[in-house]
């Protein structure tokens, strides 16, 4: 042991060391489980929204047309956006992961799961949603919603992850957080004009099943952040 580390742990009082090993022992189960699949289309969205919802509908739809191209469907787990999403590959046979966390309205997760991981923490939760994927799909949802669209971008952004295809669902919901971007991030230099190309708004659930098909079916020992750790980046 280094003699930083040793100067670290002397300095570090109980509480401290308990709360960072329960982060560890999190984040690397989490990863462990995550590397026993392939990558697959993350779906994300709200989960207060009922399976009547039309974006729950369409959720649904587009689980089943991944499903039946042979890509896993990787959600939070819960219900609303992500059962439905689940439900859809569920029904006819499509492998459904859920990455699942105890929260006020996401308690336990849904009834169409194929493997499931419950985390303690967010941010460990976060880092497997994200090393899980090689597409990603936001429908509709709240303030959870947002935190995983900027964490994606911010990555993508820095090239801290691969650049995968990213979609932001439903124009009519998301053409006023994009004019946002533009007018406030764009314009008063927050952001480039190009990071505005990481993200494409769609209505088309078929083209978000050619991105996927695009992508490929990466085989379990291909983790594409594999290939950032060899260039000397990660997560």
């Amino acid at each position: 042991m280094s003699p930083e580390a040793e100067d670290f742990i002397k300095k570090a009082s109980i509480a401290d060391l308990e709360r960072a090993n329960a982060y560890a022992k999190d984040l690397i189960n989490g990863l462990q489980i995550v590397r026993s699949f392939p990558q697959g289309v993350a779906v994300f969205g709200s989960a207060r929204l009922p399976q009547d919802n039309p974006y729950c509908e369409l959720a649904f739809n587009l689980g089943h047309r991944l499903a039946e191209n042979g890509h896993p469907v990787i959600s939070g787990g819960g219900p609303g956006i992500m059962e439905a999403v689940s439900h859809g590959a569920y029904e006819i046979g499509g492998r459904t992961i859920g990455l699942n966390i105890t929260l006020q309205h996401e308690q336990k997760p849904n009834p169409y799961l194929t493997d499931c991981l419950t985390f303690e923490y967010f941010f460990a939760r976060k880092v497997a949603l994200a090393m899980s994927a090689k597409v990603f799909v936001f429908f509709p949802g709240g303030f959870g919603t947002m935190d995983e669209i900027s964490e994606i971008l911010c990555l993508m952004q820095e090239n801290k992850m691969p650049r995968m295809p990213m979609f932001l669902y439903g124009k009519s919901y998301w053409k006023g957080l994009d004019k946002f971007f533009q007018t406030k991030f764009q314009k008063e230099g927050m952001i480039a004009a190009s990071d505005r190309h990481l993200y494409k708004i769609t209505d088309d659930l078929e083209e978000i099943v050619r991105a996927a098909n695009k992508m490929g079916h990466p085989r379990v020992e291909e983790n594409l952040y594999d290939q950032l750790q060899r260039q000397g980046k990660d997560l």
